[in-house]
């Protein structure tokens, strides 16, 4: 019982430390999971858009800005639906927003760039 008292003193104030520290300089463990790597890796890269995707953008008065920063950013990567093993250029379907989405779109993901291939308005 002593030991676990010396212990608990010890690990308490430790991560609570820890805590702060990693809380200070902004990192977060949100970026390991594979949606996140997969639309961090999306957003590092040029965009190119298919002539469908353009006219499906027009229609919709969706601009660039919005579906990189709202989209794209904020979306759920359906994995079930998505080809993340095809080579070269794996193709995934992203739903945006998790909840009731709205919106689904379809783009190819390059060694130097990304390909939007369509965009959908779901309701």
């Amino acid at each position: 019982m002593k030991k676990l008292k010396f212990y608990a003193i010890g690990l308490v104030p430790g991560c609570i430390i820890v805590f702060f520290i990693l809380n200070k300089k902004g990192a977060s463990c949100s970026g390991y999971l594979p949606n996140s790597r997969v639309i961090a890796e999306t957003l590092s890269k040029d965009f190119k858009y298919s002539e469908t995707a353009k006219t499906e953008m027009a229609t919709l008065k969706v601009d660039e800005k919005f579906l990189k920063d709202s989209i794209i950013t904020k979306g759920k990567i359906d994995f079930d639906r998505s080809h993340a093993q095809k080579k070269p250029c794996p193709d995934y379907l992203l739903t945006y927003p998790e909840e009731k989405p709205t919106y689904e779109i379809t783009f190819e993901k390059c060694e130097e760039s990304v390909t939007v291939n369509s965009l959908k308005k779901l309701k």
